[in-house]
């Protein structure tokens, strides 16, 4: 818009005078930040427990010339995960040192008893998150420590009816577990793979 304002100067052709100059000024219009609608919510960020969610807008106008800014942007809130999966990641895996291996035969078992099949083994590659102060008391426990790559092996007599082991995890979901022969020893850690057929190495675990 133009402001006309008046603006008094000597006279270069009659010295000792004046003459009036009116300005004109250009004052720019200030625009305000515009933003679109809120988008929908994200994924729970955990499948089980509490986790967070987030949703965005974009700017429609930036603003300019000293206008308001723009307002957030981004919301986030907590939410909780409750997958089918849920149940699983509430087990709690119960473990023992690989030198409890039931590779033995049993001196008491009579011919007319029913002989259990035997299933294949199968290993569970997990990353140690937390080990409380208790598993330093005892040398095989003692492995069990924070960002560790674990072993645990699922052997046919721990197995249940559904031919897995309890507490055997979930891929990329923190879970617990407890040592059996180590009272007080006890974390959580999170499953990273595993293989069918599988044997651990010396000095692994075993799901009991």
């Amino acid at each position: 818009m133009c402001c006309p304002s008046d603006v008094l100067i000597p006279d270069p052709i009659h010295p000792g005078h004046s003459q009036h100059l009116q300005l004109c000024c250009l004052q720019l219009l200030a625009i305000d930040c515009v933003v679109g609608s809120w988008g929908a919510w994200s994924l729970c960020t955990s499948k089980c427990g509490v986790g967070s969610t987030e949703r965005s807008r974009q700017v429609s106008v930036p603003p300019r010339n000293g206008g308001a800014p723009c307002p957030d942007l981004r919301q986030r809130r907590g939410c909780y995960g409750n997958a089918a999966v849920c149940s699983a990641a509430k087990e709690v895996a119960k473990i023992l040192p690989d030198s409890f291996k039931r590779n033995f035969k049993d001196p008491w078992r009579r011919p007319h008893m029913m002989i259990k099949e035997e299933k294949a083994s199968y290993c569970v590659y997990l990353r140690v998150k937390q080990a409380s102060s208790a598993c330093k008391l005892k040398l095989w426990s003692a492995q069990l420590v924070r960002e560790r790559l674990i072993c645990a092996e699922c052997q046919s007599d721990a197995m249940s009816k559904s031919d897995r082991c309890e507490g055997d995890g979930l891929k990329n979901i923190r879970t617990f577990w407890a040592a059996a022969s180590a009272p007080g020893c006890q974390g959580s850690w999170v499953r990273e793979s595993s293989s069918e057929h599988c044997r651990c190495p010396p000095y692994s675990v075993l799901y009991v």
